[in-house]
């Protein structure tokens, strides 16, 4: 018989892992990311997670396995899990949701994390999720079920209209933003995704919109699944070393400026500079 104040006692202590490991003084958090339970998100346990570089499998379908901060396979020969935790809590400490704001989620999953978000943007906030795997989304469409805000949109982000959002959250790995990602941002808007500019190359880049530009910063390693339409190594005209993709403060439309000797890696559409902003201290 599973021992369910064992259970709620290793939930609150993941969340108050994952408070910590958001480096944020938003006093929500904890209590945000203790009332999303992870095992409503997953497939039946028993579990394949991830350890180095393979799957083990938990010893049964007991959800107390769950509260670390491991991968779980949602499809593992796809390459899809239901990501690392802290990293996560790591994202949503950097991006700051607040309520009221719109969110654009690429790569939803099932909705684990979606489910966090809608949250923390609430009263008044809401989530548009994209997911390209129709089985995916149908899972995350129904486990999303009592999170009003959440609305999921099956197909490529990449080609699908966005719309304008204070948040857009990758959760694949992407060579260069889409154009229409980048102009789907509100004034002061945030974007965190997985920069994969090349095979050796796994950054989390924050990019906030700021009227003439965009400040950029490179945070934590990050490897995730290609993000189907937006790794394409083609659209690069100059790729980046990895100091230079350490070196990253920010970034630009073509359109708006063209690519001056501070470049650090260019593409058809954007290109990211090693100079700050003029107002980006």
């Amino acid at each position: 018989m599973r021992d369910d104040t064992k259970l709620d006692e290793a939930r609150r202590f993941y969340a108050k892992q994952m408070a910590a490991a958001s480096r944020s003084a938003d006093s929500r958090l904890e209590r945000v990311l203790g009332l999303v339970q992870r095992e409503t998100f997953l497939p039946p346990g028993p579990w394949q997670v991830m350890v180095g570089d393979r799957f083990v499998e938990t010893p049964s379908a007991d959800p107390i396995h769950l509260y670390q901060n491991i991968l779980v396979a949602l499809d593992a020969a796809k390459g899809i899990n239901n990501g690392e935790p802290f990293l996560h809590a790591a994202w949503i400490g950097a991006v700051s949701p607040q309520p009221g704001e719109a969110i654009c989620q690429v790569g939803t999953g099932t909705g684990y994390y979606t489910a966090m978000l809608s949250l923390l943007v609430q009263p008044g906030g809401s989530v548009h999720a994209f997911e390209i795997e129709p089985d995916l989304a149908a899972i995350a469409r129904q486990n999303l079920r009592p999170f009003e805000s959440v609305t999921i949109i099956e197909g490529d982000a990449t080609k699908l209209a966005m719309p304008p959002c204070d948040l857009i959250y990758v959760n694949a790995g992407v060579v260069a933003p889409p154009l229409s990602w980048l102009k789907a941002l509100r004034p002061g808007g945030r974007m965190i995704f997985p920069w994969r500019p090349t095979d050796d190359i796994g950054l989390t880049v924050l990019l906030t919109e700021a009227g003439y530009g965009f400040a950029a910063k490179a945070l934590m390693s990050a490897w995730f699944v290609p993000c189907l339409g937006a790794s394409n190594p083609n659209v690069c005209v100059q790729a980046p070393t990895l100091s230079g993709a350490r070196s990253l403060h920010s970034a630009w439309l073509t359109t708006d400026r063209q690519p001056d000797d501070t470049a650090i890696a260019i593409y058809d559409d954007v290109w990211f500079s090693s100079a700050r902003l003029p107002e980006d201290t």
